[in-house]
């Protein structure tokens, strides 16, 4: 039975939202969830979407937003951070990959475009699942992760002049070489120029004009329009949709509303790479692997071994000892989204035949499936094969932290030398007291150690390093960084050697606060509410208030956890959006009708600690009672403040009112 258009959307959520929830259960790759789905939904399979060819469309708009969040997360100053990994190791292994993989193809009888495409769709690596892996590892800001990090923003900026020549081999392969790359690149860059001068011209005044309306709809159709007009202009050009749109985050990227675009447009994005890796899933035929099964092994096996031996020969190369190489190698050994992008433009203009393409996306699946697994387990597959070595760089690094503990005592440790982190170590060089600094940033510790800072290369997550840092001589820990799962870590190591040891931890709000207080945490300072203490303290300075009297209230507030500071109501129109995402709790106003069961009834009487508020005001008229006694009872026409969660405060407003 053929099913119409509604009853196929409502298949492909419901089975969607199905394999979505085993694999978030596993910790495995949404990505091969969605390819899974797409396989099973696929005329291949159950043949519930015989007719891909709307969904494909479709998912052609998941590129066009794909590439345009890297252009709005891309920025120089990252690039400059990271430029030798970038520049030098990306380089050199989007370069290699493409010239090896395009050989070996030419001497297996594919013709030089369909070995170069290939080549292009095997040199990229998956930069969700690695991000995704690493930070949940803590592994993101280690040697490996800075290098893979280095890496996939290079395979960023490869896919651009990439997917150019794609574009200009569709037009027309019986062209020289030369002649297609030199047509695509003047193509190209009178497309860049035409974009960013209306770009510099327009985008930002635009942006400025609309954020006053303070208007979230407008906002966000308005960055929809920016990036389809973009992907728009480069098509009118024979160029690709991405291209166009990798072009308008990267302008957007420079006006103060990047931020903000990020969080518009991430809905958006997420549904349609969820549709663009569906439809990708679709092309899979699994009856004809049988027939190419050794094609599939041969080139998952060169991809996953071959990118993993090239990325560690290169690392070496450039100065990385051995297993380092070896943990980024392991990390970029996998497919990635704009392999699949390329190999789905590939296909479409018929540069690759389908037996070629199922070849390809079954090797991509493969290398993608292994790859949560291989990332995991990075750090013992090192081990694995050079444990000497991994044991020796080891102590040598534990040797080096303790022996520059060993020069000081009753000092401060510092996890995380970043802004922070060396805002405080200028104010400890001020009154003199010692301090240890641990980074993962190899080039800030340089940086930071020429200029005379007692920096050192360690993870403070690592309870060896923590150690070897003079823990049991410390007089306080600082953890500076903003990393919520690192933080929980060092919490956790510290507190069962060290139960008494002052921790000062940086947090970002209310949320995050509750988290550490969980896991032991006692100096936890939130950055929100800091920021509302430093301007109420100059506002009751100019106001002429006592110094004293200032200076006990903001303890007050401190020291009990900021307590008065969480109690805010919630409007319609959000600041911005991080306030909001983890705000649980809230303060709501409820009038209290003439008949309600509340009247005349004492606060304690009320039991409302079993709805899980509390009230922390009560308006009577002109007159406003703050923090009231549980002997005060209440009457009609009264407005109790009540705080807690929206759902408890819908219930406890229900149970004051009835009647």
């Amino acid at each position: 039975m053929e099913l119409n258009i509604l009853e196929i959307i409502i298949s492909v959520f419901f089975i969607s939202l199905f394999v979505t929830v085993i694999f978030r259960k596993l910790k495995l790759s949404i990505i091969l969830g969605y390819l899974i789905v797409g396989a099973v939904l696929g005329p291949h399979a159950l043949g519930v979407m015989h007719n891909s060819d709307y969904a494909k469309h479709l998912a052609e708009f998941g590129i066009v937003f794909l590439m345009f969040t890297v252009g709005l997360e891309f920025s120089l100053s990252k690039l400059f951070a990271l430029r030798y990994a970038v520049f030098a190791m990306g380089g050199l292994q989007v370069i290699f990959t493409i010239i090896f993989t395009t050989g070996g193809g030419i001497l297996l009888g594919m013709s030089i475009w369909q070995a170069l495409v290939v080549g292009s769709i095997v040199s990229m690596s998956s930069t969700a699942i690695v991000v995704k892996q690493l930070n949940d590892q803590f592994e993101l800001q280690s040697q490996h992760g800075l290098n893979a990090i280095g890496v996939l923003l290079f395979q960023d900026l490869a896919v651009i002049p990439i997917i150019i020549l794609i574009a200009g081999l569709s037009s027309g392969p019986e062209q020289s070489l030369s002649m297609i790359l030199l047509w695509a690149v003047i193509k190209g860059i009178f497309a860049i120029f035409i974009i960013f001068l209306i770009g510099r011209l327009l985008l930002r005044p635009l942006f400025r004009q609309i954020s006053k309306t303070r208007d979230i709809e407008l906002f966000t159709l308005t960055v929809l329009l920016v990036t389809l007009t973009g992907a728009w202009l480069t098509n009118l050009f024979g160029l690709s949709y991405a291209l166009g749109a990798f072009l308008a985050g990267l302008m957007l990227a420079e006006t103060e509303f990047r931020h903000q675009i990020e969080v518009e447009i991430r809905p958006f994005r997420d549904i349609l790479l969820g549709l663009f890796f569906i439809t990708i899933g679709m092309l899979t035929n699994v009856t004809t692997w049988l027939d190419t099964w050794f094609w599939i092994l041969l080139l998952a096996s060169a991809l996953i071994i071959g990118k993993l031996l090239l990325v560690m020969v290169i690392g070496r190369l450039l100065g990385n000892n051995t297993p380092t190489s070896l943990r980024t190698g392991i990390v970029l050994a996998q497919g990635g989204e704009f392999g699949f992008a390329i190999l789905t433009l590939a296909l479409n203009d018929g540069i690759l035949p389908d037996d070629y393409g199922q070849v390809v996306l079954a090797a991509l699946l493969i290398s993608i499936a292994l790859s949560p697994i291989l990332i995991r387990f990075n750090q013992q597959i090192a081990q694995l094969f050079f444990k000497k070595t991994v044991k020796m760089n080891e102590q040598k690094t534990l040797e080096k932290i303790s022996s520059r503990a060993k020069k000081i005592k009753k000092h401060v440790i510092l996890c995380g030398y970043g802004r922070v982190g060396q805002h405080v170590a200028r104010l400890l060089d001020n009154v003199n007291f010692p301090y240890l600094g641990l980074d993962l940033d190899p080039e800030l510790i340089r940086f930071a150690s020429l200029a005379g800072d007692n920096v050192i290369y360690g993870d403070p997550t690592h309870p060896g390093i923590l150690k070897a840092a003079g823990l049991d001589n410390a007089s306080v820990l600082v953890i500076s960084f903003n990393d919520l799962r690192a933080s929980i870590q060092i919490l956790n190591l510290v507190r069962e050697t060290h139960p008494k040891l002052p921790i000062i931890i940086r947090c970002r709000d209310e949320f995050e606060l509750k988290q550490l207080k969980k896991y032991g945490g006692t100096h936890i300072i939130a950055e929100l509410f800091e920021a509302s203490l430093t301007l109420s303290h100059h506002l009751l300075n100019i106001l002429n208030i006592p110094t004293e009297k200032i200076a006990e209230l903001i303890h007050e507030v401190r020291s009990k956890d900021y307590d008065m500071l969480q109690k805010v109501f919630i409007g319609s129109y959000k600041e911005t959006m991080e306030d909001n995402l983890n705000s649980t709790n809230q303060v709501k106003p409820i009038l209290i009708l003439e008949g309600a069961f509340a009247v005349n009834k004492k606060i304690k009487d009320l039991q409302l600690k079993n709805f899980q508020v509390e009230i922390i005001s009560i308006r009577r008229g002109e007159k406003k009672f703050l923090k009231p006694e549980n002997n005060t009872m209440l009457k009609a026409f009264d407005i109790v403040i009540l705080y807690g969660s929206a759902l408890h405060l819908e219930e406890a407003e229900g149970y004051l009112l009835k009647g």
